[in-house]
């Protein structure tokens, strides 16, 4: 099924967990004890999600699929679908290959958001948050701040974060994606995790008190 940048796309007619999803579930279900299997409904969207994004090479959650999680947990499917609709990370329709995923929060913004924001846009053609491009590759979401501040401005690319974004590191990391390439997430400046640029400061050696001199 391929993604496409308009409203209209067909659900499924059917929804089966394939072995590898079979596997995961019973993994996953094991966890919680008899009478409580509802609570692997986030963990079991996932697996339906990861499990479309194989099958058809786009990530999303299918009704059927949410009815397949409902039958497998004992909920009404309603209780399945008030879940997937809440969170964000679901998706209810076909995606483009890649998901990009922009925070433009206040630090994301302050430190450059609008910027990897409108090269997205520039270099996907897409227009507008929420589309796909034309050619399937890309969706274009903006999302609430993703935890990493500190590394801002932040673009997700389906679960890795690549952090220090600017519009040329923009344009280079699509560019390489369109390859078929994946390049390393984390620091896109080359910065050690969330050191400070050109490396730590403090906490960088390490060092022992002599043997027998701790606590006096």
């Amino acid at each position: 099924m391929q993604a496409t940048s308009g409203s209209a796309f067909e659900q499924p007619a059917s929804f089966a967990f394939d072995a590898d999803s079979e596997t995961e579930i019973a993994k996953i279900v094991a966890r919680y004890p008899a009478g409580k299997q509802a609570s692997a409904v986030i963990p079991a969207l996932y697996i339906v999600q990861k499990q479309m994004k194989r099958q058809t090479g786009s990530a999303w959650v299918p009704v059927k699929g949410m009815d397949a999680v409902g039958a497998r947990l004992g909920m009404p499917p309603i209780r399945v679908y008030e879940v997937a609709t809440f969170y964000f990370m679901f998706n209810m329709k076909p995606i483009g290959k890649y998901h990009l995923q922009v925070c433009t929060t206040t630090p994301c913004w302050l430190r450059g958001s609008d910027a990897v924001t409108e090269t997205c846009r520039s270099e996907t053609g897409i227009k507008d948050f929420g589309e796909t491009s034309a050619d399937g590759l890309f969706t274009m979401t903006e999302v609430e701040c993703l935890g990493a501040c500190v590394n801002a401005p932040i673009l997700q690319v389906d679960d890795d974060f690549y952090e220090d974004m600017d519009a040329g590191k923009v344009t280079g990391l699509l560019a390489a994606l369109r390859r078929g390439e994946r390049p390393a997430p984390g620091s896109m400046s080359g910065r050690q995790n969330s050191a400070p640029d050109g490396g730590p400061t403090t906490l960088n050696t390490l060092q022992f008190a002599p043997q027998g001199t701790v606590g006096g």
